[in-house]
């Protein structure tokens, strides 16, 4: 009877066990073939043999920063290809973009989007463009009309798709008669015009708001050291400093705009230009963080803004793919540097920038970027999903907002992120960049199993 009962307790453990193992799953994307393709890990109890195998140790009990999302811009450009398309089609492809329960969805939870025109629109417009020689600081000819035909529209529909999406503003250059030199490209911000400029920004958040849709954040400029971009603006960090705590600061008070102002908008290798402006007491009380790029500098700088001002945000918001794109190169590079590095750095987002172009890497400005690859490539009613696709696609679907980033180590070339999600499953997004699989094991208190993730590739394991 003792045996038989021994022999029940063994097979009940190990039903249990199956049982719990076969809520960890995992999404593995392998450049040579396999994109994003499910498979249930095979459990693995801790033997003999084993212990010897590298080992990432994940500790939901020690916590980081909060995710808001993760995702790319929407820009002018792409919203006029999604407008062609035929409204069927487009209502697929929106929600497999952005439906978060559809089967099948990439769950994309973050959209940034241009004030005006940015350099992937198909030409330069703001929002109070006047005849030479005219001004307007009321902003009384102030209107939203450029946007109409395709963004508003566009928007609008993701919006009913995911009505819970946040969105961050960043302007490329404010309207070309508030500048010192008249034009969409380069120039500075006239100072007799900081007042106008903040309303401007105002009157944006409003309008937005009459149209049903929600400004979470503000950059003040986007890229404000790269005044060679059409449109731009140079913007250095003591102008921006002035900028905010004068002007912008007390206008959003005044007018009861609860929208995130956030400074800087650029390249890591200036970390200095975000820790001078928080390092003005006068500033700082307006400003919910600092946003970065990484044409520049390595993504460990987001810690050193993070080490001189742990009371603020930090954001990570574009990231550009040439076209036509490397997947293997891109998907490692892009996912270990940014969805991983970005996060361990603290950020609360990570962005990659355009989500779509034609095959010609059209729309763009004069002089805007010519080889900007979207997430989808729209040839008409065709659709291809490029690198950026899967990027996202390993971070959105399961690290949902209010996830909250947790411990785990990196081991070897094991390059890895944690999360614990608001309905209580851990997320793991691990790369192996090595010429070999790694086998390895996870360590998670209760749940341990082992893995092996395949040379030069990228898996997000969910438990």
């Amino acid at each position: 009877m003792y045996i038989r009962f021994q022999i029940l307790g063994i097979l009940l453990l190990n039903l249990l066990s199956s049982s719990a193992f076969s809520q960890i799953q995992s999404w593995v994307t392998h450049p040579a073939g396999k994109l994003f393709l499910q498979q249930s890990i095979v459990p693995s109890s801790p033997s003999k043999g084993t212990e010897t195998l590298p080992c990432i140790f994940v500790n939901e009990l020690k916590t980081f920063q909060s995710m808001d999302g993760f995702g790319c811009t929407l820009t002018g450009g792409s919203t006029q290809l999604l407008a062609k398309m035929n409204p069927g089609n487009r209502a697929a492809l929106l929600k497999e973009l952005f439906d978060p329960k559809a089967e099948g969805s990439i769950g994309i939870s973050y959209l940034r989007i241009s004030l005006g025109a940015s350099d992937l629109s198909d030409r330069v417009y703001s929002y109070n463009d006047l005849p030479a020689e005219q001004t307007d600081p009321l902003q009384l000819k102030f209107s939203l009309e450029p946007e109409r035909k395709d963004f508003l529209p566009i928007l609008k529909e993701i919006l009913r798709i995911n009505p819970a999406i946040k969105i961050m503003g960043s302007p490329w250059s404010p309207p070309t008669w508030m500048k010192t030199n008249g034009d969409s490209k380069g120039g500075s911000l006239k100072p007799e015009h900081y007042a106008a400029y903040a309303l401007y920004l105002v009157k944006y958040i409003q309008a937005m708001q009459k149209e049903g849709i929600a400004i979470d954040a503000l950059t003040v400029q986007n890229e404000p050291l790269h005044p060679g971009n059409n449109p731009s603006l140079l913007m250095y960090a003591h102008e921006q400093a002035d900028f905010v705590k004068n002007h912008l600061g007390p206008a959003f008070v005044k007018n009861g705009i609860k929208t995130k102002i956030l400074v800087y908008d650029h390249n890591a290798d200036r970390p200095d230009y975000p820790i001078s402006i928080l390092n003005d007491p006068a500033a700082k009380k307006y400003i919910d963080g600092s946003a970065f790029h990484l044409y520049g500098g390595t993504v460990d700088a987001l810690s050193e803004v993070h080490d001189a001002h742990p009371d603020k945000n930090l954001y990570f918001t574009e990231q550009w793919i040439g076209a036509p794109g490397n997947m293997e190169g891109d998907l490692l590079w892009h996912i270990k540097t940014l969805m991983i590095g970005a996060s361990r750095n603290w950020a609360k987002n990570v962005l990659e920038w355009n989500l779509a172009n034609d095959p010609k890497w059209e729309p763009h400005t004069v002089g805007g970027c010519t080889e900007c690859l979207g997430v989808v490539t729209l040839d008409q009613e065709k659709i291809t999903r490029n690198p950026a696709y899967y990027i996202i696609a390993h971070a959105a679907k399961f690290v949902r907002p209010g996830s909250k980033r947790i411990f785990s180590n990196t081991v070897l070339s094991l390059a890895n992120v944690a999360f614990k999600t608001p309905d209580g499953h851990t997320v793991l997004l691990v790369t192996n960049d090595d010429a070999k699989e790694i086998t390895f094991r996870v360590n998670a208190g209760k749940t341990t199993f082992t893995y092996t993730l395949p040379a030069k590739s990228v898996a997000t394991l969910v438990w």
